[in-house]
Order: structure tokens, then sequence, then C-alpha cells
């Protein structure tokens, strides 16, 4: 895997005349991923282009070899490509387009068994995403997450290009991006091993439609998870979807329920849709695994904090009884208040406040993690203060913290502020309820792995 992410040159092979009537083939894609390298990539990227309107015409006439290969071109050229690639050496090809038939799929293969030479898709669309290099095979010019720690893999082009948006749109920290497209070589385990020994990946995500090598798969995500949490997203769920996605990605979806027994098996967290996937992701990577089930809620709105309340029960949280020792010592500093959880710190709550109730919730034995809600309309709480809080709860490194930050606006504000900490900031208590339970699931994963050794 490593000429697939971490190439010192990469050749780009494609038509600046080719335009397929149905297919992904065209000068515009060609043009994007060019663009898209040449900006971010910081080892040696070549073109050649098969119309001879550029750079190179033949692998023949590069000046080294590349490590990896980036066909944008219908099958019979692709596959003329791909083995000049394979027979001048270079280590691992991505193959952008689709439309392959049966014949020509099992070309793909028999090159890969003669010559060695990994490849990914056909059909990933968009290729892969290094952060720490700049390797970058996506077509939309410009695009490009920020440096981080959240690895994720995508059956299909489509869910990957969504989740792409959403991390570019909330400034999430991206390490790997891989769509896989139709397996052909480079699969789920293969990828999931690479991650697994990349110091730079601290949460995997997944999104897939089938699998075919279902008992490998469990046994290596199986290993990741004793070090980083992995969280599936499953296309195909129902029949008649299940149909669909054999034709989509050449991907047979098998039975759901013995799918989710074996993702239990294995320790992965699965989740229902793709903001989840982003949003569980977000808080493993910032916030320690949850080790019970006990939340507090600190809100300075009274009707939020309900909801709130609502969402952790229904996600099979407990809300925590506070001690005795700090309900006495929330009550002695603020005599205003009465502190059950949830507790409500009244919308004229400010970083002091906040501060002081933090501190001693979290240092509470009753407690193991904590839900904030710090709303700015028609509440006195100031953007500033939302730091000052960031410094309490880095000093109770054990327990897991979410803020919520409610509705659009607010939530935008917030978000800016806290996006380099390591709070995970929600715009909805129900999604806030959903990360900590993501937190929890993985606590119980890696516990149970470790009890069984």
């Amino acid at each position: 895997m490593h000429p697939l992410f971490e190439p010192q040159s990469v050749v780009l092979i494609g038509s600046s005349k080719i335009q397929e009537k149905v297919g992904m083939t065209s000068p515009q894609l060609f043009d994007g991923v060019i663009y898209n390298m040449l900006k971010f990539f910081r080892e040696t990227t070549f073109v050649l282009d098969i119309a001879r309107e550029r750079d190179y015409m033949r692998l023949g006439d590069l000046p080294k070899i590349p490590d990896l290969g980036v066909i944008i071109l219908p099958p019979r050229q692709s596959l003329e490509q791909l083995k000049k690639c394979a027979e001048m050496g270079v280590k691992a090809i991505v193959v952008i387009t689709g439309g392959y038939k049966r014949q020509e799929r099992e070309q793909l293969i028999s090159l890969k068994r003669e010559y060695g030479i990994r490849t990914l898709g056909p059909n990933t669309i968009m290729g892969v995403i290094n952060t720490a290099n700049g390797l970058n095979t996506t077509f939309e010019r410009d695009l490009m997450p920020r440096k981080g720690n959240i690895s994720v893999i995508s059956q299909s082009g489509g869910v990957g290009a969504c989740l792409l948006d959403w991390a570019c749109f909330y400034n999430i920290g991206i390490s790997k991006f891989a769509f896989m497209g139709d397996k052909i070589d480079i699969n789920d385990v293969d990828l999931l091993r690479y991650l697994n020994e990349d110091s730079q990946t601290k949460v995997i995500c997944l999104y897939m439609e089938g699998i075919e090598n279902g008992r490998e798969f469990i046994q290596v995500a199986k290993k990741v998870v004793e070090t980083k949490p992995i969280l599936v997203l499953k296309g195909g769920v129902t029949k008649e979807a299940a149909q669909r996605a054999l034709s989509h990605t050449a991907s047979i979806a098998g039975s759901d329920t013995v799918f989710d027994a074996a993702l239990k098996k294995a320790g992965i967290i699965r989740v229902e849709n793709g903001e989840e996937l982003i949003n569980s992701a977000v808080a493993l990577a910032k916030q320690p695994p949850l080790r019970g089930d006990n939340i507090a809620i600190v809100s300075n709105v009274g009707g939020p904090a309900i909801l709130a309340a609502d969402a952790i029960v229904r996600n099979r949280l407990k809300l925590a009884v506070l001690s005795e020792k700090t309900r006495k010592e929330i009550e002695n500093c603020y005599p205003g208040l009465e502190a059950v959880n949830p507790i409500d710190l009244i919308a004229d709550a400010r970083a002091d406040r906040y501060s002081v109730v933090l501190d001693l919730v979290l240092s509470d034995p009753n407690v193991d993690g904590v839900m904030v809600i710090n709303m700015l309309k028609s509440c006195f709480f100031e953007l500033e203060d939302a730091l000052t809080i960031a410094k309490v709860i880095d000093k109770h490194v054990g327990k897991p913290v979410v803020d919520v930050a409610a509705g659009g606006e607010d939530f935008t504000l917030v978000h800016r502020v806290l996006q380099d900490t390591n709070i995970p900031v929600y715009n909805l208590p129900e999604k806030a309820a959903k990360a900590l339970k993501a937190l929890r699931t993985y606590y119980k994963s890696i516990e149970k792995q470790f009890s069984a050794t």
C-alpha cells in the first residue's frame, strides 16, 4: 500500500480529447486531476496525454519510473496503459474510470497476478488523498481537506464525495481518503492493514456496500480496533437496495443481520448515516473513550437541556446522579442554582460560572462524561467564554466532553472558535448524544477485547 499513498512520483495518464458519451473519461476530469496534483502534491508529477497535446506522450519518455500511475481513460485504453505501466515497473495504479465488462475485469486481475502491480478500482471516481504529502487525485479543483487524523475508505465515489464535502465544509482534519470502486484488487482489508500501521491515522471511517472476504475482514478489523476505532456505514441494507448495489460497485451485500453480527464481533461501531459517521469520528479523534454510562449535562438554557436528557436516555446512556458533595459545592458557590442533572446554569452564565461548575462536575466520581450546552442567542454567553471552558476540560483528560451550540448561526460561531481544540461541537443535542454513544461503544469493544485475552 505504500506506493498508493506515499509515492515519490506519480504519472497521470489521460486524454485532452477523449470524451465518453456515457462515462467519466473527459478532458475536464483529466484537467481537474492535473490541477490538483500540480497544486497540492509535494513530490514529482508527470502528465502523459495520449492525445499528444501536452507534456509526455509515452511512458518510455518519462525521465524515471513512477511509483504510482493514475489512469483516466475508457476501459480499452486503460488496459493498454496499465499493461505498459506494469511492464515498466510501476508499483501501483489508480483506475479512476469505470464501465469495465467481465472480460476486461479479468484482464485487470491477470495483470496484477503476472506483474504484481497493485490496482485500486476501477470506477474509483476520485482515487486517493493523503493530506500529509498533498497527494490528491480528485478532479474538483481546490478540493483538499484539512490535515488531521481521521481516515476514510469509501466503496462509493458519491458517498465518499459527500463525506469529503462534509470534512471540507466543517474543516474536519483528514489523514487519508481512499475511494475503492469495484475492488478488483485493493480492498477493505488491504486498506485497514495499511491504516493500522499509519501513525497519522487515529480513527477509520468505512462506507461499504458488500464484502466478499468476510472472515479475513473481521480478523483484521478486530486487531485494528485494539488501538483505532472503526466506524462503518453500510449501504444495501434492504433487499431492493442490495440488488442495486450489485450493479453499482459489483458488490454482493449479503444478509444485513449476519453483517451486523459480524461487525459487533469485531468491535466495529455501526452508524446509520453519513453525518453520524463524521460526527462520531470527530468525537473519537478528539476525546477519550467513555468508561461508563453516566452523563452530566451542563447548560445555560433549560429546554435544550431537557431535550439533551431525552437524547441521552434514548441512546442507552444514563443521567448521572451527582454526589452530595458536588451538589453542595455548586449550590454554595451559586445559591440561585439547583444542582440537579441536567444542570441549568441560567441564561446569564459566563465563563466563570461554566468553569467552576464544569470543574466540579468532571471531578465527581459519579460522572463518566459531560454534554455542555452553550447557546449565544437569548443568553449572555460570549464566544471568548468557549475557550475558557476548553481550558477547564483539558484538566480532566480521562472523561469525554462534547459541546452543543444549538441552531445554525450559534453553531457556526462556536464551532469556529473551538475547531482547533479537543472539543467536538454539534448543532443538536441528539447528535452529541450519538457521539457519546460511539465513545461508549468503543470503550466496551476494547474492554471486551482485552478481557478476552
